[in-house]
């Protein structure tokens, strides 16, 4: 994978360099064409596939426009988390660019459901995640994070987090083309009673942090910043989508600014009768070089 400069507007566009024609697909939340344990992206019969970690750390590390070039179908791994993409963007560095950046304020609730998994988007002056999981299983069980999303709070705590799964899963998944790489490496792996990895865990809580990790890269294929505070239950990559779907559809429920609106968010929440918000004014943000 090489990650590229790009223009204003342009976006995070994923670039098959391993086809010919028609192998670029834009990061955006109608582009998503499976959901199965991975986003996977797709446009014209391409896809590239597992860009949630990638995707997070584009949107906590402030960088809106990047070409990003993958010979495969599935994005690099890594160690199953965000942390060497955070480490690779600030060693490469960011420019800032001449656009300011403009966010999306969530005005009203926004929620999907699927039995007793639920994803909300409420209003809130600040980006703000409360994420809850619970499985059963006993290494597991119930967890609960929450945390107001900084470049700073994403690196300490979230960025590290490491994606996790089950025997099942990952034979699952190699049965389709998929994690043929999977490791101990990269990934924390339990059977039905425990962790198989030697090393153990990163943090008590790391599961429900990756959960976390996932759900930025997921609503970060909006394609602009969120005001709001997502909160999930047992949540994943569909019901993300989802969410983000009927939020679109739901044009009474959010507004836009820094752009042709509101100067700058605190004026728009104040407009709404909140408190101002503590969002500075940004401009838009590429990658600089890889």
């Amino acid at each position: 994978m090489v990650i590229r400069p790009a223009g204003v507007d342009e976006g995070i566009v994923f670039v098959r360099s391993d086809l010919k024609g028609n192998n670029r697909i834009r990061a955006d939340v109608f582009n998503v064409r499976d959901t199965t344990l991975a986003t996977t992206l797709g446009l014209n019969g391409v896809t590239v596939s597992t860009v949630e970690h990638l995707m997070s750390a584009f949107s906590a590390m402030g960088v809106d426009n990047a070409l990003v070039e993958v010979d495969a179908p599935e994005v690099p791994i890594m160690d199953g988390s965000a942390r060497p993409f955070v480490v690779l963007i600030k060693e490469a560095g960011t420019r800032i660019q001449d656009k300011q950046r403009k966010r999306l304020l969530i005005k009203r609730q926004v929620s999907v459901s699927d039995g007793e998994c639920s994803a909300t988007l409420l209003p809130a002056p600040e980006f703000m995640i409360t994420y809850k999981i619970d499985f059963d299983h006993p290494f597991i069980g119930r967890q609960s994070y929450q945390m107001t999303c900084t470049d700073a709070c994403y690196e300490r705590d979230i960025s590290s987090a490491r994606t996790f799964g089950f025997l099942k899963d990952v034979e699952y998944l190699q049965a389709k083309g998929l994690a043929l790489g999977g490791s101990l490496k990269n990934a924390v792996v339990l059977d039905e009673e425990r962790i198989i990895n030697k090393e153990g865990l990163r943090c008590h809580d790391e599961f429900v942090k990756h959960k976390i990790l996932d759900a930025i890269g997921d609503l970060s294929l909006l394609g602009i910043p969120i005001v709001g505070h997502f909160v999930a239950f047992k949540s994943g990559h569909r019901l993300n989508n989802l969410l983000l779907r009927a939020l679109m559809e739901r044009k009474d429920c959010w507004t836009i600014v820094n752009g042709n609106g509101f100067e700058e968010p605190s004026a728009a929440w104040e407009a709404l009768g909140m408190p101002g918000s503590a969002l500075p004014d940004s401009p838009a943000v590429a990658i600089s070089a890889l």
